[in-house]
């Protein structure tokens, strides 16, 4: 963790510093050539000083106590302790403390479950340094921030889905067996092309991306409602 100097003690109000105070930012993600390269790409913008940096929770907890920083830039993916979690300690312990999630992620569930937590906003890893700079502005001007792909897939999620076909059913069960497309065409009598083309289209009718993410919500499925 990098040391700054903690800004002196003052009664002013956050109103009466305004909306244009300088932005004391903490970057906590648990890779440290991304933590460099935020503070390459951010230390150099007006109103934005790099306060310090932390690797995983409990050294961005102690960070904060010691930093005093007023938003936090919070990586959701980190081991031991998400950023979910971690963003949900921020908020209970220093309900002043803006946090900005930066992910590589815009799975709506991640971003409904960031906002519960207390995240202001959601940006993505990928965003142009201009982008996380606004996003860092809105935050701080007390407005919320999400990506627009991040908005794009919430908006699409919260779309009725279309009901999956009694063989769709039966395909997301073998999914959440850990089974192949060549298994589940074997189990099923189907050829292979005809399993990859039901993966595709539930995919389409769940607003799933990558295969990972459907094996996952094919586990929690069954898990949830049998299969």
């Amino acid at each position: 963790m990098s040391a700054a100097r903690p800004p002196e003690a003052t009664s002013m109000g956050a109103d009466e510093r305004g909306v244009d105070a300088m932005v004391r930012l903490l970057l906590i993600d648990d890779h440290p050539l991304v933590r460099d390269g935020l503070r390459a790409r951010l230390g150099g913008i007006d109103g934005i000083e790099v306060v310090g940096e932390a690797g995983h929770a409990r050294e961005a907890l102690a960070a904060v106590e010691a930093l005093r920083p007023t938003m936090a830039l919070v990586d959701i993916g980190m081991k031991e302790v998400n950023g979910i979690e971690l963003t949900l300690m921020l908020s209970q312990r220093h309900p002043e403390l803006a946090v900005l999630i930066l992910s590589m992620y815009d799975n709506p569930e991640y971003v409904q479950q960031a906002m519960q937590a207390g995240a202001r906003g959601y940006v993505l890893k990928d965003a142009p340094s201009s982008e996380i700079v606004g996003a860092i502005q809105t935050v701080r001007q007390g407005g919320t921030y999400l990506s627009p792909s991040v908005t794009k897939r919430l908006f699409r999620a919260q779309e009725p889905k279309p009901l999956l076909s009694p063989r769709e059913s039966e395909i997301l069960a073998c999914l959440a067996k850990g089974q192949s497309s060549k298994q589940i065409a074997e189990a099923l009598g189907l050829s292979v092309r005809t399993v990859e083309t039901h993966r595709q289209n539930i995919k389409r009718k769940l607003v799933i991306d990558g295969q990972a993410e459907l094996i996952k919500y094919a586990v929690e499925h069954v898990r949830r409602y049998g299969g």
